[in-house]
């Protein structure tokens, strides 16, 4: 008669499983806690300890780990020495293994990694060692046993089995599935008890969350998968979706852009992406008591139930920006939408909205328009520190720092210092600038972009397409009082862009600084009466 080890931690579906395989006449040998459930439900079985003639120990810790067992996995059936072997020192083959490891991930998940590096006992627990070594042995020797590691393939297997036609190749794709799970098991362990920031070996635990349609393009395949040390986290990919069809891979990068821009702000905001760049974006100008040093990371604030008034306002700035690049985009809120932002939102063709609320008034408009997917993340994105973030190339990864911060310092350039608005303004431009794609420029009056420049080869180009951008944007801010703000992502080589920028009406500047020329821009914004400001960090985005 055939064996059968089960092993499970998660007992779903074992019981159905278990009572198919003796109506096929298998043999079960279990552990303790499996062995308790099937026989709570009159499934015969063997405990392991029965088979091994040794009793568990260490708290459970120590029970498979056994010649008997293993070698009766690991045997070569039509190796006739290792049957001879398995004779004389009274091992019966196993010929399935069904194994679910201890809940690792899920306890991660309620135990955040500490930062005093002092592990929690319960996280090492829950770290499994003799299933994963029951799965490894099995999906080694997988022509001759098969292994189960998802309940999901219990039917398959059954049907198969009672069809008599298991084949090398069904064997094959539970062995290679068994081996991608202890691989993403190993990978959750070790990422988190790592902290070495850039390790001499790294693995990245990524689970599958669907398939996508196609990629960048059509005839590319694309999948979304989340990482397994990161579940939960107020990001795009876990957002629900509350109408629309599915989302694309196009999708979802222009997501995270909006989503990421838009949480920089306390007060209501909104930000519209196309091609993974802002052509829009705008802050109420009804700058609060609440808004912290803006040159912080932000602490978000999640209790905006009744700050619904400015959305509107904001959405209509940030589209004035570009309106002909915002058609088929991104808009993201920070704040709750209702009404009447949603049927101004209506009249514009949208890919996707997000947002942390809707109102009944505002969901009942979207919806309407059957293209829109709109999704609805209800914490705000908070920059966290000691995020690695990493990027493919050809047969290898680039792994980096994300950047989370703003600024070095705040440092006056220019003999004038910039007025109360025009400081407003630089930090909200060099918020905005942190996300648009270098070379980056950004203009803007208040706290509405009026014109961006992303993506160039060269800084001036960047400058007089953002320049273009301005002269269609009826922005509807006194002028006067909310003067003409430039962002750089990065500084200036040379003094053009100082100069062209006092030609468009430029009052005021806000840039890394750190160019051995430097002192030519200050010198040419000097003389042109325009404020400079050095935050000493750049924001190279590629």
């Amino acid at each position: 008669m055939s064996t059968a080890l089960l092993s499970v931690s998660d007992k779903t579906g074992i019981i159905d499983f278990a009572k198919e395989l003796k109506t096929l006449g298998w043999n079960i040998i279990s552990s303790g806690g499996t062995a308790k459930t099937l026989k709570e439900n009159s499934i015969e079985c063997r405990e392991i300890s029965e088979v091994t003639e040794f009793p568990e120990i260490l708290d459970g810790r120590v029970k498979t780990l056994n010649p008997k067992i293993h070698g009766g996995i690991l045997a070569v059936k039509n190796k006739a020495d290792h049957i001879e072997q398995l004779k004389r020192h009274g091992i019966g083959t196993i010929d399935i293994v069904v194994v679910s490891l201890y809940p690792f991930e899920a306890t991660i998940n309620e135990i955040p990694k500490p930062v005093d590096k002092k592990i929690n006992q319960n996280v090492i627990e829950n770290i499994d060692i003799g299933g994963v070594a029951l799965l490894r042995a099995a999906a080694k020797n997988y022509k001759d046993v098969i292994v189960i590691c998802d309940v999901n393939d219990y039917k398959t297997v059954i049907e198969n089995l009672k069809n008599n036609s298991i084949s090398e190749e069904l064997k094959l794709t539970l062995a290679a599935k068994a081996f991608r799970h202890t691989a993403y098991y190993d990978s959750l362990i070790s990422t988190y008890l790592t902290y070495e920031k850039f390790p001499s070996e790294a693995a990245i635990p990524l689970k599958k969350l669907s398939e996508l349609r196609y990629g960048e393009n059509p005839h590319q395949g694309a999948a979304l998968y989340s990482n397994g040390t990161e579940r939960d986290k107020p990001v795009v990919i876990s957002a629900k979706k509350l109408h629309g069809k599915e989302l694309s891979y196009n999708n979802y990068l222009d997501l995270e852009a909006a989503w990421r821009l838009v949480c920089e702000f306390n007060n209501p905001a909104c930000a519209i992406i196309k091609h993974n760049n802002p052509c829009g974006c705008a802050e109420s100008t009804d700058i609060t008591s609440l808004e912290p040093d803006p040159y912080n990371c932000n602490p978000l604030r999640t209790d905006f139930a009744n700050e619904l008034s400015d959305i509107k306002d904001v959405y209509l700035k940030a589209l004035a920006c570009d309106p002909v690049s915002a058609f088929g985009g991104i808009i993201a809120f920070n704040k709750p939408v209702e009404k009447d932002t949603a049927a101004e939102v209506s009249k514009l063709f949208v890919e996707c909205i997000i947002a942390p609320g809707y109102s009944e008034d505002a969901l009942d408009i979207l919806t309407q328009k059957k293209n829109i997917r709109i999704l609805i993340q209800e914490i705000l994105y908070k920059e966290e520190k000691n995020l690695i973030e990493y990027r493919i190339m050809s047969h290898g990864m680039l792994a980096q720092d994300r950047d989370n911060q703003l600024l070095i310092e705040k440092k006056l350039m220019t003999k004038r210092s910039p007025t109360k608005e025009e400081n407003e303004s630089l930090d909200f431009a060099w918020k905005v600038s942190k996300h648009v794609k270098s070379n980056a420029i950004i203009l803007v009056r208040g706290r509405q972009t009026v014109g961006i420049g992303a993506g160039q080869m060269s800084r001036i180009d960047s400058l007089k397409i953002a320049a273009e951008k301005m002269k269609g944007v009826k922005s509807g801010l006194d002028e006067k009082k909310f003067p003409l703000i430039l962002a750089s992502d990065a500084f200036f080589p040379f003094p053009d862009v100082v100069e062209e920028s006092a030609k468009i009406g430029v009052t005021a500047i806000v840039q890394p600084g750190g160019s051995i020329k430097d002192n030519e821009s200050i010198k040419t914004a000097d003389e042109r009466n325009i404020a400079m400001i050095a935050t000493g960090m750049r924001h190279f985005k590629h």
